[in-house]
């Protein structure tokens, strides 16, 4: 019995037999799970660092270049694994990231007038070249060189804000649980990655992802003020 392409046969078969499921037939069966649980969270993770911005109308402390960087790395990323047609449970999420992640930048945008010419150009250059990447109609070792430079291009997307959370001493307007699911959700890709036998280089990358966001989590646990409590007047 198959659904969404995970086979629930051989586990339902074994408990029918009163055994319990070997790990050939379960870590599979996990993985798919994880990795449709990751597309389903992945849908609003970053509604909390959007909806912060939003009440607050600051972008303080947020690396601007970063979040650029992280939306190119997410569309490099996701028209990989459509050319190489990975099963949607290996990558879905990404094409949820992407979008919100473009909104994201939007709203930083709204928020950082005014915006610089440069700014505005690399905006520009983006929506040219992007459809060509997604559609996948570049050469194929063009593809495999973009995807290994989008490794580096997380990484440089993470390190600006990195440094700029340490020399603040402060993570200004980051949401502390659009942080914390993006560090789940890279826990959990490396274990669904290795399941479905992906690339190496999509292994890594995970990794790397994992690290780098559990690397701002603590930074926002480290540098979080602690509350002044109110003193209760007596009458």
């Amino acid at each position: 019995m198959k659904v969404l392409g995970m086979d629930f046969g051989c586990a339902t078969g074994s408990l029918r037999d009163g055994k319990f499921p070997d790990k050939d037939c379960l870590l599979p069966l996990i993985s798919k799970l994880l990795g449709y649980a990751i597309v389903a969270a992945s849908t609003t993770v970053k509604v909390p660092q959007i909806m912060k911005i939003l009440k607050n109308k600051s972008v303080r402390g947020l690396s601007v270049v970063g979040f650029e960087l992280e939306v190119v790395g997410y569309t490099i990323a996701l028209a990989y694994c459509l050319h190489k047609g990975l099963p949607f449970s290996a990558y879905g999420e990404l094409a949820f990231l992407l979008i919100q992640a473009i909104i994201l930048v939007a709203i930083i945008y709204y928020f950082s007038q005014p915006v610089r010419t440069t700014t505005w150009i690399r905006a520009l250059l983006y929506c040219a070249v992007a459809p060509t990447i997604l559609a996948g109609q570049i050469e194929p070792f063009l593809f495999e060189a973009l995807y290994a430079s989008q490794h580096a291009i997380f990484l440089f997307a993470r390190i600006p804000q990195i440094w700029e959370n340490f020399s603040n001493k402060s993570t200004g307007e980051l949401s502390f649980l659009t942080c914390f699911m993006n560090f789940g959700g890279g826990l959990v890709r490396v274990f669904t990655s290795m399941q479905e036998k992906a690339p190496t280089s999509v292994v890594l990358g995970s990794l790397l992802g994992m690290i780098t966001n559990g690397t701002i989590l603590s930074q926002i646990i480290f540098y979080r003020k602690p509350e002044t409590k109110k003193e209760k007047k007596i009458n």
